[in-house]
Formats: C-alpha cells, structure tokens, sequence
C-alpha cells in the first residue's frame, strides 16, 4: 500500500504556504516525497482564484486591508475564498499519474473526504450538482479549489469548523451571491476539537484513497521544502 504523508503545520501566513506548496510540487514530481497532505489554519487572508477580481468583494480593497485581512491573487481555480483561524485548511500534494490523471474524479473525491469526515460529527454533507465543495441544507461549509501541474496537485480545500463569519460579510464566497456559509460549530452547537478534526481528515484521505498514513513532523517538511529544488 503506498503512503499518505501528513503534517500539521498549525497557524501559518497564507504566502509562506504558498511558497511552500510551490517546492513541494517539485519534490513530488522527482519523486523525492511520498502524496502529501498538509494541514493548517490560515492566518487572515481573502485569495482570489482564477476566476476571482475585484467585482467578488463587496468592499474596497482599501478596506479589506484595513480589517487586518490580507488580499492574495493565487493560481488556484475557484473565485474568492477566505481563511482563517478556526477553519481547517487541507492541502494535499498528489501524482494523478498514480488516479488515472483524471482531474475531475479527483475533487469529486476531496468532496468524499468531506462528506466522510462531516458524517463522522453526525453532520450530514451534501454535493450539489454543478457546484464544488460541500454543504450543509444549502449552505456552504468546504470549499475545494486545485491547481494541477505536470499532474501534481496543490492547493485544496478549506473546511469551516469554527471560524469567526465576520470577515465573511467582505466577498461574496466562491462567486456566490444567493447562498450562505456555515460551520461544523453552528450546525452541532459546539465547538469542535480541531485535533479531531484533522484525525478523521486523515482516516478519511486513507479511506478514500487507498493509502497508509504516516505522520511527518512539520519541521522535516518545510526544511525539506527549503532545501528542495
């Protein structure tokens, strides 16, 4: 059985992580890392997607700055997104050589994973036909969006477990303007041990996927990440 590499890197800054996710596409395209799955809470930050501009926020981006979030243009698909502490961040680095290059069965199955993980919190997940991600009675509560190079993957998803929704009220998520986010804490009345979380996130990524996990210390990742290629 191949391996499914996890770390949990703990709150970090949205442009460190995307630096490091840049290095460790190289990594696992030579072969040097087993399929990675990082986890993480995101400092403040509001990231346009490909699809994403100015017309997703329903501020200035003067005033996003100054409510102490950060503005990010990545190369992820997907319009705006926000991350923050208390919403658990999954970004897995994967060879779609090894699942039949097929990009769309993959998210379908990040969307899986989900669903599989809520259902372990006695939530019920949902896939809405036309739409990524993952919800709850019509609102949002995962929303996915990948990159794909020479068929590695990055970026991923991002799951609101307990997040402060404040800093919601500055986009229109994902370039939704009819439907509502929610959190893993409004749907069950209390809030979730984020260490749970991230456990039944890594059975299920197992579980999915075909793989055998094994923990990596954070630091071993980001030092080989830093003397990568």
């Amino acid at each position: 059985m191949r391996e499914l590499w996890f770390a949990d890197l703990g709150l970090i800054g949205y442009p460190e992580c995307f630096e490091l996710q840049q290095r460790l596409v190289k990594l696992r395209l030579g072969g040097q890392i087993e399929d990675t799955l990082l986890l993480l809470e995101h400092t403040p930050v509001i990231t346009l997607g490909a699809a994403g501009g100015e017309g997703s926020l329903r501020v200035e981006p003067e005033e996003v700055e100054r409510r102490g979030v950060t503005l990010f243009h990545t190369d992820r698909g997907g319009d705006a997104t926000y991350h923050g502490p208390g919403q658990l961040v999954g970004y897995p680095i994967f060879d779609l050589r090894s699942y039949g290059k097929d990009v769309h069965l993959f998210i379908r199955n990040l969307e899986r994973v989900v669903v599989d993980c809520l259902a372990d919190f006695g939530v019920a997940g949902e896939i809405v036909p036309g739409y990524t991600g993952v919800w709850v009675s019509g609102e949002k509560i995962c929303s996915i969006g990948i990159a794909v190079r020479r068929w590695i993957t990055y970026h991923g998803f991002a799951l609101n477990v307990s997040p402060n929704f404040e800093h919601w009220s500055l986009i229109h998520p994902c370039g939704l303007t009819d439907r509502r986010v929610t959190s893993l804490e409004r749907l069950t009345g209390q809030r979730p041990d984020m260490d749970g979380v991230k456990s039944s996130v890594v059975a299920n990524f197992a579980q999915v996927f075909d793989l055998e996990p094994v923990r990596m210390d954070a630091a071993d990742i980001l030092a080989s990440a830093r003397t990568g290629p």
